[in-house]
């Protein structure tokens, strides 16, 4: 869109007319007025200075693809079909779409820059603020039977962890069974769903990714969140290159679950699980008891007594007790 078009010539905060802003748009001054006060709206500090222009105030971070395909290996960038768009209602349902209309062997992968219908586990909705955090989306498959995918969401959940700490996050915390917390505070969520029907023995599925990076207020979040900007205040983050970090290691980390399974990720989850030694309680049912990890396929084992019992991640939530 024309406006963010306009926001990355404003963005290295000098001043700038409406003449040479209207002339490399090839757009009119009064179009280029009407874009400032469009993102003026949403938020973002313009300065209009008379006889002179515009000025950007606020730091932006605009989602750029070519700088986020600059930031893969050159294996992985002939790899995926990245799409970079302003709005969707939600990364998971266009990458569908896309694979519906797209006849590419390439992995499809979705950023926006903002959701209108963000969603996260069991159909609750993920704040989705325009320009704040990253959303993003994958079209995976994996040759096999729906039970080689027990656990991918905790593959997936290391994945991501390996990423930020990449990115230089320390302590990063994993919360059975697809969130990652920093600071005891979520982070970012993983949603995993199935798509079509188990055809040849071929599964696809789509992994959404969300992760709070800019976001400083969510007065409709019922949870204790954090995000990058909050857990790492003295680092300039930028979304291009997050996106560019967790596309990697998922790439990479769905390759080595293919070739070698679970197995591999058990102890590196392990090492990360927030609810381990802590008392557990399940939102439904009567469960309760002590956090022990997880076993070979991903079900997290409460110590309920002398006996260790299994919880797959489609039946129950679990959460620790006050």
């Amino acid at each position: 869109m024309k406006s963010r078009a306009l926001l990355g010539l404003l963005a290295d905060g000098k001043i700038h007319s409406g003449e040479s802003l209207a002339a490399k748009l090839s757009i009119s001054r009064t179009a280029i007025w009407k874009q400032i006060r469009r993102a003026m709206d949403e938020g973002i500090r313009i300065e209009t200075i008379r006889g002179k222009g515009y000025r950007l105030l606020t730091e932006v971070d605009l989602l750029d693809q070519h700088q986020i395909l600059q930031g893969l290996g050159v294996p992985h960038r002939s790899a995926i079909e990245l799409t970079v768009l302003d709005e969707v209602d939600s990364t998971n349902a266009e990458i569908v779409r896309r694979r519906r209309e797209s006849g590419t062997t390439q992995i499809p992968v979705c950023i926006a820059d903002c959701q209108t219908a963000g969603r996260g586990r069991r159909g609750r909705p993920w704040q989705s603020p325009r320009g704040q955090n990253l959303y993003l989306s994958m079209g995976l498959t994996f040759r096999g039977s729906f039970a080689m995918l027990d656990g991918l969401s905790l593959v997936l959940g290391v994945a991501v962890a390996e990423a930020l700490e990449h990115q230089g996050v320390a302590e990063v915390g994993l919360k059975w069974p697809n969130d990652i917390f920093v600071g005891g505070s979520k982070l970012s969520g993983i949603l995993v769903e199935l798509q079509g029907e188990l055809e040849e023995g071929v599964v696809q599925v789509v992994a959404g990714i969300g992760m709070n990076v800019h976001m400083t207020d969510a007065a409709e979040v019922d949870q204790a969140w954090s995000s990058l900007a909050r857990a790492v205040p003295e680092r300039r983050w930028c979304r291009n290159d997050l996106a560019a970090s967790v596309i990697t290691s998922v790439l990479g980390a769905v390759d080595e679950f293919t070739e070698k399974g679970f197995g591999t990720f058990r102890e590196r989850w392990q090492s990360r699980d927030i609810f381990s030694g802590k008392e557990l309680a399940a939102t439904q049912g009567e469960l309760s008891g002590t956090g022990h990890g997880i076993d070979d396929a991903g079900n997290y084992l409460i110590a309920d007594g002398g006996e260790l019992v299994k919880v797959r991640a489609g039946e129950i939530s679990l959460r620790v007790q006050s």
